[in-house]
C-alpha cells in the first residue's frame, strides 16, 4: 500500500513535466538550438589553403573574438545602424501617436460604424509586409502612380520618394500603415477592459471627453503602450522587407540599407556564413539591449507615478 501510494504521488508530481515536455522540446529544437549554433558559427571561420582546391584545402577554424571585432569595425554596418535609428525615429512615435489616437475615437461614445472602422484600420495588417511593399512601391513611381498623374494634371510637383530624405518618409508611411492596425487594437482592447463606473464617476465631476482621455484613459493603458512601443522597437531594430523589396526601384537604396540586409549578403552573396552569424548576433545583443533598456526606463517611470 506504501509503494502504491509512493507511485501515485510520484506520478502526480511529474504530470506538470510531462505537460511541459512538448513544449520544452520545440523551444529546444527552434529557438534554443539555432542560437546555440549561430554562436557556434560566429566563432569560427573558414581557413583556405592553396588555391582552395581539392579535399580538405578549406577547413573551418577557430577564429575566435575576430569575426565580432570585423563587425563591429565594419563603416557599412554601422552607417545602417544610423539609418535604421534614423528611420526608427519617424516610425515609431507616429505609428503609436496615431494607434492611440484612433483607439481613443473608437471608445468615443458618439462614435458610429465602429465595428467596420476598427476593421478598415486594422485591414493594413493582415496584408504581408512584402506584397505591402510592392504595392507603395509602384504608387511611389511616378510612371505608373496615380497619385503623381493627379499632380501632372494639377500643374503641382512631383517629388521622388524614392531618393534622397524622401525615402525615410516612404519607407516609414509602408510600416506606419501596416502597424498601425495591430498596436490600436491592442490599446483599444485595454481601452474596453476600464469599467464603466470610472468613466461615469468622471463625467458627473464634470470631465470632458477630451479630459477623461488626457487623465484618465490614457494613464491607465500606459501598460499596452509600453507593450506595443516595445514591439514596434524590436520590429524597426529588424527591418528587411521594405528595403529589400524597394530596392529593385530605386538606385538611392544600397544591398547594405539595413544591418539584416548586411547579414543576407555576407551570408547568401558572398558565402561567409561566419561573418554574418556574427552580425546576427551582435543585432540580437544590441536589440535586447535597447528592449531592456525600454523596460527599465518604463518600469522606473511607473514606479515614480505611483508611490506605493
Amino acid at each position: 500500500m506504501t509503494s502504491r501510494t509512493a507511485r501515485r504521488s510520484y506520478g502526480v508530481k511529474s504530470a506538470p513535466y510531462g505537460f511541459l515536455l512538448p513544449a520544452g522540446l520545440l523551444f529546444a529544437l527552434f529557438f534554443a538550438l539555432p542560437i546555440g549554433y549561430a554562436l557556434w558559427l560566429s566563432l569560427h571561420k573558414i581557413e583556405v589553403k592553396g588555391l582552395g582546391l581539392g579535399k580538405g584545402a578549406r577547413s573551418e577554424t577557430w577564429a575566435g573574438l575576430t569575426n565580432y571585432t570585423d563587425a563591429l569595425g565594419d563603416s557599412e554596418l554601422l552607417a545602417g545602424a544610423l539609418r535604421i535609428l534614423g528611420y526608427g525615429a519617424i516610425v515609431v512615435p507616429v505609428m503609436l501617436g496615431l494607434a492611440l489616437l484612433f483607439a481613443l475615437l473608437l471608445d468615443a461614445d458618439r462614435v458610429r460604424l465602429t465595428p467596420f472602422t476598427r476593421l478598415a484600420i486594422f485591414l493594413p495588417y493582415a496584408i504581408p509586409g512584402v506584397v505591402a511593399a510592392l504595392l507603395w512601391g509602384f504608387l511611389y513611381l511616378p510612371d505608373v502612380s496615380p497619385f503623381f498623374y493627379v499632380l501632372d494634371k494639377l500643374g503641382l510637383p512631383q517629388p521622388d520618394l524614392l531618393d534622397g530624405g524622401p525615402l525615410y518618409a516612404a519607407m516609414s508611411n509602408i510600416a506606419i500603415w501596416g502597424g498601425t492596425g495591430f498596436n490600436m487594437i491592442v490599446i483599444y482592447t485595454s481601452l474596453r477592459s476600464i469599467p464603466a463606473e470610472v468613466h461615469e464617476a468622471a463625467r458627473l465631476d464634470g470631465c470632458s471627453q477630451l479630459q477623461i482621455a488626457l487623465r484618465i484613459k490614457i494613464p491607465m493603458v500606459a501598460p499596452s503602450l509600453v507593450l506595443t512601443a516595445f514591439f514596434s522597437i524590436i520590429a524597426t531594430l529588424q527591418v528587411f522587407n521594405e528595403p529589400t523589396t524597394l530596392k529593385p526601384l530605386t538606385n538611392a537604396l544600397s544591398t547594405t540599407w539595413s544591418p539584416l540586409m548586411q547579414v543576407y549578403q555576407d551570408a547568401f552573396v558572398k558565402g561567409d556564413i561566419h561573418s554574418a552569424a556574427a552580425t546576427a548576433v551582435i543585432i540580437a545583443v544590441v536589440t535586447l539591449v535597447l528592449s531592456f533598456g525600454f523596460l527599465r526606463a518604463a518600469g522606473a517611470r511607473n514606479r515614480q507615478e505611483d508611490p506605493r
